[in-house]
């Protein structure tokens, strides 16, 4: 394979920089050119014999439990590059329930793998320019996926959209636990990996890989449902239908990082949770970027300040039509996979309900 060329729009994920590279194997090229790879994100499991196993003692006395995989930082303890300059950051503790069934490195076992419970699979990008980030995974996919397996009996049974679904992972941890999910992005190609993704965890997600979890187009800059019949990924009537009727929860993780994307977003919030015969509930989460910029001379997130004021607006909207309330949610839940919870990391909850 070529050497691959570093363009200056091109931005690669710390979750891809950092795994082990035990767990990335390159399967083929896509039709943009790009090598896909198939990373294994392992989930740390909740069986209270393995807790007691690992630390000698039931999760019922949390509180008197030291965790071992902790660094100095207070930071998951995860192979990563050494870092020159100790970070002067506030300690984070996540609670780490137990630890997971070891994962062999050898890839010639990638069938015996894919069917371990507690390993999820996923076909994905690196180093992609700014246009083809969802390729990825981001950090904030996992902090919402981490989020949902904690939230088990919030979400269960639940119809859900998720809205730029990137690679799907965040749709396939809520599809192991509610009734109904549908997948949204837009692209063919990005779609497809979606779809790939899903057949390659169906030992996860069980019965919903066949009938609860649907893989769809939605392009924010749209007005409606893509209904196409010849698409893979078109929207039939009847799926229009039952998400409006049975839909209660939308999710969305690292999508704002343009802002005429994140009007779009909004403006799709909007009329979707305004169509639903249900309130609804939004989860956002986002990882809040630094960047110096020539415009300020300074340290800016830009990107998160236009989220932000999206939200704003959106909590004051005076319509007389729906009502929406925003509100931060603490990231202080169990995180059930391996990377670094970093400060920047955010969780919001936005409530809609008619008037």
């Amino acid at each position: 394979m070529d050497q691959v060329t570093m363009r200056s729009d091109t931005v690669l994920s710390d979750v891809h920089l950092l795994l082990p590279n035990a767990r990335h194997l390159m399967t083929r090229l896509n039709s943009a050119g790009q090598a896909v790879f198939v990373s294994k994100f392992r989930i740390l499991g909740v069986e209270e014999e393995q807790v007691e196993a690992h630390w000698g003692r039931s999760p019922k006395d949390e509180a008197t439990i030291e965790h071992p995989l902790l660094d100095d930082d207070g930071d998951l303890d995860v192979e990563r590059r050494p870092m020159d300059v100790a970070s002067d950051r506030d300690s984070v503790h996540p609670v780490i329930l137990s630890l997971a069934a070891e994962v062999k490195s050898n890839e010639d076992d990638v069938d015996e793998e894919s069917s371990i419970k507690n390993v999820i699979r996923v076909e994905h990008t690196m180093a992609t320019p700014l246009e083809d980030v969802g390729k990825q995974v981001w950090r904030g996919a996992l902090l919402l996926s981490d989020f949902i397996l904690s939230q088990h009996a919030v979400f269960q049974g639940a119809t859900v959209l998720e809205l730029g679904a990137g690679t799907g992972l965040t749709s396939i941890v809520m599809a192991s636990v509610a009734k109904m999910v549908y997948c949204t992005d837009a692209g063919e190609d990005l779609l497809s990996m979606c779809q790939r993704n899903v057949s390659l965890n169906k030992h996860f997600i069980g019965p919903a890989a066949e009938h609860g979890l649907k893989v769809r187009q939605l392009d924010w800059t749209t007005d409606d449902f893509p209904s196409d019949v010849d698409s893979e990924f078109g929207w039939s009537e009847d799926e229009v239908v039952q998400l409006h009727d049975n839909a209660r929860f939308l999710i969305a993780a690292d999508v704002c990082y343009d802002d005429d994307l994140t009007d779009a977003l909004f403006r799709t919030l909007y009329q979707i949770t305004s169509n639903l015969h249900n309130p609804s509930t939004t989860y956002f989460c986002l990882e809040k970027r630094l960047n110096f910029t020539l415009r300020h001379l300074d340290v800016s997130c830009e990107a998160y300040d236009h989220f932000r004021h999206c939200l704003d607006q959106l909590a004051s909207l005076s319509n007389g039509r729906m009502r929406f309330t925003v509100t931060p949610v603490l990231c202080s839940f169990p995180q059930f996979f391996e990377y670094e919870r970093v400060d920047q990391l955010e969780l919001w909850k936005v409530s809609a309900s008619p008037l």
